[in-house]
């Protein structure tokens, strides 16, 4: 099966690299980093991305809008 690599620039945390389904979604890229989508969401060219919408790019940024507890 193919896969995708994607940049993802935890925003104030760093930069990692995923590498996931062809077909996976932001939800997936999210739970990869070890993230829900209750606490960060995903930013394509500045814009949040829907957390069921396929990746469709090479590079992400990722905002915490939870942390600690």
């Amino acid at each position: 099966m193919a896969s995708v690599k994607v940049t993802c620039e935890v925003v104030g945390e760093g930069v990692e690299e995923c590498e996931l389904p062809a077909d996976a979604a932001y939800d997936d890229l999210l739970a990869e980093l070890g993230f829900s989508r209750h606490e960060a969401t995903v930013l394509v060219d500045g814009a949040p991305v829907p957390a069921d919408a396929t990746v469709a790019t090479d590079a992400v940024r990722v905002l915490r809008l939870i942390r600690g507890g």
